[in-house]
């Protein structure tokens, strides 16, 4: 009985020394998620990343590609490839969270919910809301800037300073970091009524091209991007050689996109 006295006083006073100490520690609290060990769909998992954010306040949250090192029939196969690409667009979408002001519905949803393997989710968006652009960007609220592809947060704020003191153009706006490769078809400016990409389908495919994430297709035919789609390993399966699967899955992947616009 004695020691259990002893311990329970030893328990006052820790609860007294701590009481006031933060919940959190002062740099930020961390944590980290395995893509791809469990069913959970990308949106099931952007929705867990936001409440953390929201209702923890977290600094950052991490995503790590499940490896398969250990067989178990609750898990995947030893042979299952690391979602290398899922990991990607997770971080890819964390960061529109927190420096895009976006919302994790704007970026999918029930209906859509996991990523597009060859558009980032900016750039998704923006196809998906196309009727939305182009955006003058002398006039332009600071969230829709952020919100034009090609235009980051450090660019948005450069030019939200910038229309203050005279109408910007292209030369500033590419002085400003904005990449008009993506960025002609959503925008407006001074001497600029918009990129005109062509009527019909060719036009629509132009856009797609200028969209398409590089490093989906970033790799050459000897060494494959470490983002290949899944596609392409496919036709690699069945012989076909690598550079021209990868020509022939981004040439779908254009058409395929291009009916969205």
């Amino acid at each position: 009985m004695k020691q259990i006295a002893v311990s329970g006083a030893a328990s006052r006073e820790e609860l007294t020394l701590y009481r006031h100490t933060p919940k959190f520690a002062p740099a930020g609290q961390s944590t980290q998620m395995i893509v791809g060990a469990s069913p959970e769909t990308d949106y099931h998992i952007l929705k867990l990343t936001e409440g953390m954010y929201q209702k923890y306040g977290l600094k950052r949250v991490f995503y790590s590609a499940y490896i398969p090192v250990a067989e178990d029939t609750r898990l995947p196969a030893l042979d299952t490839k690391p979602p290398l690409l899922r990991e990607h667009r997770l971080y890819q979408a964390d960061w529109l969270l927190r420096f895009y002001q976006f919302e994790a519905d704007e970026i999918l949803d029930k209906d859509n919910p996991n990523f597009n393997p060859y558009l980032d989710p900016k750039c998704n968006w923006a196809v998906q809301h196309y009727g939305l652009f182009p955006v003058d960007v002398n006039r332009a609220p600071f969230e829709m800037l952020l919100r034009v592809p090609g235009i980051g947060p450090k660019s948005a704020r450069r030019i939200w300073r910038a229309r203050k003191q005279a109408a910007l153009g292209l030369d500033e706006l590419k002085r400003m970091g904005v990449v008009l490769k993506r960025a002609q078809y959503f925008i407006t400016c001074k001497g600029f009524a918009g990129a005109h990409p062509g009527r019909g389908t060719a036009g629509r495919e132009r856009i797609t091209q200028a969209l398409i994430d590089p490093n989906v297709f970033g790799g050459s035919c000897e060494q494959l991007s470490l983002f290949t789609p899944p596609a392409v390993d496919d036709l690699i399966t069945q012989g076909v050689a690598p550079r021209a699967a990868m020509r022939m899955v981004r040439e779908e992947a254009v058409q395929c996109l291009a009916k969205a616009l």
